[in-house]
């Protein structure tokens, strides 16, 4: 979907491993026509070596795959699409670089307790990042603080119900972003 130069256009999907951003980013996508991208993807071959064998990533490993996520959000912007990104974003300074001062940008944080995340971890299978690396996650989340204008939804209900939350909110956008130029 395009929108117009003075809509927000992109939602940016954030949380720990297991929140469900996946889920919640391709449904969006699917409620909302706009484009996707998993962040994940576009992780290094050595970021994701790193996390399957078991060992959380540093702010230096995350360096590269931060600036991929912008520069994806950059693309978007200039070719005037609306999207999604899911990733992480678990400190202040990684949604900095993701975000920062790109016009347009919303947070949205999957919010959800250890155990319940525990939960899902322990179901998902085929994904590279094992469940031991959980708690690495957790000590390193820095919540969104209201100066970045999250949108802030708590996992602990069914997936179109959060989508439909989100989908409300952004809904504005959707509408100004479908309005013919």
């Amino acid at each position: 979907m395009r929108h117009n130069d003075d809509t927000p256009s992109i939602a940016v999907i954030m949380g720990v491993a297991g929140a469900g951003k996946t889920a919640v980013g391709e449904r969006l996508t699917e409620r909302l026509g706009w484009e996707f991208i998993e962040g994940d993807r576009l992780h290094p071959p050595e970021n994701v070596a790193k996390m399957q064998s078991g060992h959380p990533l540093t702010d230096a490993d995350r360096v590269p795959w931060l600036a991929a996520i912008g520069q994806a959000i950059d693309a978007w912007q200039a070719e005037g699409l609306c999207g999604v990104v899911t990733c992480s974003a678990l400190k202040r300074d990684y949604r900095r670089r993701i975000i920062g001062e790109r016009a347009g940008v919303r947070l949205v944080y999957l919010e959800g307790s250890h155990e319940l995340i525990t939960e899902r971890l322990a179901a998902r299978r085929g994904h590279f990042m094992p469940a031991s690396l959980l708690d690495s996650q957790f000590a390193a989340l820095e919540p969104p603080a209201p100066d970045e204008n999250p949108i802030t939804i708590t996992i602990d209900q069914p997936v179109d119900r959060i989508v439909e939350q989100i989908a409300t909110i952004l809904k504005p956008i959707s509408e100004l972003a479908s309005e013919p130029r």
